[in-house]
């Protein structure tokens, strides 16, 4: 396993950050690790990079102990920091040289990680001229400096506007294909856009681990439908299998039912039964996003 947790707890004075958390990732693994702000998930990257230390339980990256072997874990992990620091007086080749020398790795390398994302045209820059995109790529490249056989991503895309979002996203599947990348983040559409699986946190527990495919084919469906005038939630409620009615707007209705069969045509007797008039009638899968705020609603614990 590339990356083993188990029973993990963490406590800042009284409050609980972690509490008996458990994991395993896998070789060539993208996984999210996704949460509510507060959840806990900074707590578990730094803990997995040896910046903190847990109250209880063992964890090990590349079969490197965190506690009795730090040096090995650090020197076997990338590790790419929400806050990316970086020294941005440097120029990006001079930067990326400079950690070649801690790393003691072939300057040669230097120039196949510039490659590998993106940065020729801006290597011969100042750091603190580039746009976040760019240093984002300059911190993903240190981080691969060392060719490491996991990296570790806290919130790798915050702050980005959409375009360097989805260069960002490109990069990271592309690295994903030889390495496990374990990342962080409160989007869901990072998870849906790069990872294979995905890990939910809420208050310091797990409370999902599923893989995307497993989630895409759960027998639960969506139905959207509008009507012509405001409908009460309860009353929809008497649809056969309804899990849930939320209204998203307006007329409009979101319906959850707990069924793989098509519940369009019920909607539909439905409204014609109890002369309603439909405007618009669709169905979608049940996403992440529907489970992420089926699981983590309520969601009020402030450590991070």
């Amino acid at each position: 396993m590339s990356i083993e947790v188990t029973k993990i707890s963490k406590y800042y004075g009284k409050q609980r950050a972690l509490n008996d958390v458990s994991f395993k990732l896998g070789q060539n693994e993208i996984v999210g690790f996704l949460g509510p702000n507060g959840a806990g998930k900074s707590t578990m990257m730094k803990i997995l990079t040896t910046y903190l230390n847990p109250d209880s339980g063992v964890a090990k990256v590349n079969a490197y102990d965190i506690e009795s072997e730090a040096r090995s874990v650090q020197k076997s992990i990338g590790y790419l920091p929400e806050h990316n620091p970086l020294y941005t007086d440097m120029y990006v080749r001079e930067y990326l040289k400079f950690n070649s020398n801690i790393y003691k790795v072939p300057k040669a390398r230097v120039d196949e990680v510039i490659n590998l994302t993106g940065l020729q045209e801006q290597a011969h820059k100042r750091i603190g001229q580039l746009s976040k995109g760019y240093r984002q790529r300059v911190g993903l490249a240190n981080a691969l400096l060392h060719d490491p056989e996991v990296l570790i991503l806290d919130e790798p895309t915050t702050g980005l506007d959409p375009n360097q979002i989805l260069e960002i996203r490109d990069l990271i599947r592309k690295v994903g294909q030889s390495k496990t990348v374990f990342l962080s983040t409160h989007i869901m559409q990072e998870v849906e856009a790069m990872c294979d699986r995905v890990i939910i946190i809420n208050q310091g527990e797990v409370v999902a681990d599923k893989r995307l495919e497993d989630l895409r084919d759960q027998d639960e469906q969506v139905v959207v439908v509008e009507f012509d005038y405001r409908v009460e939630e309860a009353f929809l409620k008497r649809l056969p299998k309804v899990k849930s009615v939320k209204n998203l707007n307006g007329f409009t209705y979101e319906i959850n039912f707990s069924t793989q069969e098509d519940m369009r045509s019920h909607v539909f007797d439905f409204a014609h039964d109890n002369e309603l008039k439909i405007l618009q009638l669709y169905q979608r899968n049940a996403s992440l996003e529907d489970m992420f705020r089926d699981l983590t609603a309520g969601q009020s614990s402030k450590i991070n």
